[in-house]
């Protein structure tokens, strides 16, 4: 029994050594192998720096307008940008002859000056003495309504002042959206009112408009 134990406390002890022993060396193996810690961190640091010169982070995309400074009391807002052209058809009141040969093309030409005015662009005014055809580029801002009441109302009152005090415009009026390729072929149409009136009505036209651009309509409604 005494020889059992012994042999017992033999191998404990010898089992321990072996495992302080392999302790030691696989700290002296992790030790060999690992690096310092600071040594990690400097690679990490050159690493980051070298990133930076060869590939600098992108700055945030950001739009010019929005870094004017914006009227007081408003927000700021991004650019607004646009192309919008629109064709514009208005008779007199009643399809009236009120557009005389004597004022007629200073009246385009105001009609003009009110659409700059707008902040707009006339490509071309012209008409006949019942009616007026206007190509105009004109900003998102404004709306076709708020475009064809500032420009009736301004006309009209020159027009009263200055040549014929019974001139008005009709209360409606029709707008038609116009693309960039399309720009020379309806100029030269306003261009040629004189000719095409010489075989259609101002009537026959609008309807044909409507048509075209597939706008519905009621013909009790439609002329004032």
């Amino acid at each position: 029994m005494a020889e059992r134990v012994a042999k017992f406390s033999l191998n404990t002890a010898t089992w321990q050594r072996h495992t302080a022993a392999k302790q030691r060396k696989g700290r002296r193996v992790l030790g060999e192998t690992r690096r310092p810690r600071h040594d990690a961190v400097a690679i990490t640091d050159s690493s980051r720096e070298a990133a930076k010169e060869c590939s600098p982070r992108r700055k945030a995309w950001v739009s010019a307008a929005i870094e004017q400074q914006a009227p007081e009391g408003r927000k700021k807002m991004p650019h607004t940008s646009g192309n919008i052209l629109l064709h514009f058809i208005f008779s007199t009141a009643q399809r009236r002859p009120l557009i005389k040969t004597e004022f007629g093309d200073d009246l385009f030409a105001y009609l003009g000056g009110i659409v700059r005015e707008m902040h707009g662009t006339p490509l071309i005014i012209n008409g006949v003495p019942d009616h007026v055809h206007m190509l105009i580029r004109v900003r998102p801002v404004h709306s076709a309504a708020e475009i064809v009441r500032v420009v009736k109302t301004n006309s009209s009152r020159w027009v009263r002042e200055k040549h014929s005090a019974n001139f008005a415009w009709q209360t409606g009026y029709g707008v038609f959206s116009v693309s960039e390729s399309s720009v020379a072929a309806v100029t030269e149409y306003i261009a040629g009112q004189q000719e095409h009136h010489k075989k259609h009505s101002f009537q026959e036209e609008f309807v044909a408009f409507l048509k075209k651009n597939r706008i519905e309509y009621d013909p009790k409604y439609i002329w004032d």
